[in-house]
């Protein structure tokens, strides 16, 4: 009977547990970036790299969102460029805060239609953050 018992309790600690693992395994690793400044892309997108080297097939998305009175320094096509073509590479997605744009005068017309632009940039970051998403603010 003891063996019975025994054997029962392992066969459904054997079934709930690896679905529980199976799904673990196959989650996406997802990351989120607010940052304040665009030099900061550089090093951001080296972080990006690294971090889809360590996380393979289980690497999701990385976005970086820029919020903050640099939000100026988008409508200088020409520098951003080198930042989009360097996001394109790595596989980070760029995304401009909306309030900040308005707030310092930006027209969402003047910056690369490769940036996303979302209406409040902390808000998204918080959404993302509940979603899962791993985030740092620079």
């Amino acid at each position: 009977m003891k063996i019975y018992f025994l054997s029962s309790i392992v066969l459904l600690l054997t079934l709930f547990a690896n679905p529980i693992q199976a799904q673990a395994q196959h989650e996406k690793e997802n990351y989120v970036v607010l940052t304040k400044k665009i030099p900061q892309l550089e090093p951001i997108f080296l972080t990006a790299e690294t971090l889809a080297e360590e996380d393979g097939k289980n690497f999701g998305k990385f976005e970086v969102i820029i919020c903050g009175q640099t939000v100026k320094e988008l409508t200088d096509k020409e520098m951003m460029q080198k930042y989009i073509n360097k996001a394109k590479e790595h596989n980070v997605e760029l995304v401009a805060c909306g309030f900040s744009l308005n707030k310092f005068g930006v027209d969402r017309k003047d910056i690369s239609p490769k940036f996303r632009v979302v209406e409040n940039g902390i808000l998204y970051n918080l959404q993302l953050q509940k979603k899962g998403y791993t985030s740092i603010s620079l």
